[in-house]
């Protein structure tokens, strides 16, 4: 693996700190991380970001296919020749923002659900996160390199700090688990904080599923956009249009203390609070 440095020097570039590019130094490390995503022989990954290949190298050596995603078209032509001096024809390149890519037609086109691989930004983290969330019926198994406090909020219990709208969203439906940590001083140009390499694994239907998954999420939203608040405020100031004394009704309904904070919920919690609202709604509808 040729360093990030000498390849950015020869190719007269330079990394973009608006896109968060921080490319990883170490050949060991990127492939422990392929290690420890478990890519078999028949396995389709996505990559996002590959960047200079760190990744991408090893993830071809033992997967079926690599697709990775990069919306730096600077870096597409030198990934190409890296690729080609490694003697590697299993990765196809697509430029383009990760953001806008359709991933249930790449899981349709590759005829399997997708392996995800990458090293996130911290500044489209959270919503690549999400996005994966939609998509999970699409994906078996996520590997991601976050920024550490990214991580925190990702694999956070009720109670913590930490604890936030992701936990909640991934706890539904997914099993998190920190696989190493990985220092600043690994990559090039060095970050200011360490990451942490994150294991998602989407599981199958949710022991306490929502009746409406959309209305979930909603109501998670809400409660953590004021999540200093009690929740009867943090609810009836949110865009669910809910009376303050009709969000203490509903609460109480759940078996939730209006006086509790988001952050105490647990995810079973809020899954019952949401069907509760989802059923009032109903009436409402009705004109009961």
């Amino acid at each position: 693996m040729t360093s990030p440095r000498a390849l950015l020097t020869a190719w007269n570039i330079q990394a973009k700190k608006q896109l968060g590019q921080n490319f990883l130094n170490d050949p060991n490390v990127a492939r422990a991380i392929v290690n420890k995503a478990g890519i078999a022989g028949d396995d389709v990954v996505l990559e996002i970001g590959p960047g200079l290949g760190a990744m991408t190298v090893p993830a071809a050596a033992v997967a079926c296919r690599v697709i990775a995603v990069d919306k730096d078209d600077r870096l597409i032509d030198l990934l190409r020749t890296e690729l080609l001096a490694a003697g590697i024809e299993n990765v196809e390149i697509r430029e383009a923002d990760i953001l806008r890519v359709d991933l249930d037609a790449i899981a349709r086109e590759a005829g399997r659900p997708l392996v995800v691989l990458g090293n996130l930004p911290y500044n489209i983290s959270s919503q690549v996160v999400v996005q994966l969330i939609h998509a999970r019926r699409r994906i078996d198994r996520a590997v991601l390199m976050l920024q550490k406090e990214m991580a925190q909020r990702i694999c956070a219990g009720p109670g913590s700090k930490d604890y936030g709208r992701l936990s909640v969203m991934l706890g539904y439906c997914a099993e998190t688990k920190v696989l190493m940590q990985v220092r600043a001083p690994l990559f090039f140009p060095a970050p200011k904080v360490d990451s942490t390499v994150v294991g998602i694994r989407f599981a199958g239907p949710p022991p306490l599923p929502a009746d409406d998954e959309a209305l979930l999420f909603r109501v998670v939203k809400a409660a953590f956009g004021k999540r200093r608040k009690t929740l009867r405020n943090a609810l009836s100031q949110s865009d669910l249009k809910l009376e303050p004394a009709i969000c203490e009704q509903l609460l109480e309904k759940a078996r939730i203390d209006h006086q509790r904070r988001a952050e105490s919920l647990s995810v079973a919690e809020f899954v019952r609070l949401s069907n509760g609202i989802g059923s009032y709604r109903k009436i409402v509808e009705a004109g009961g």
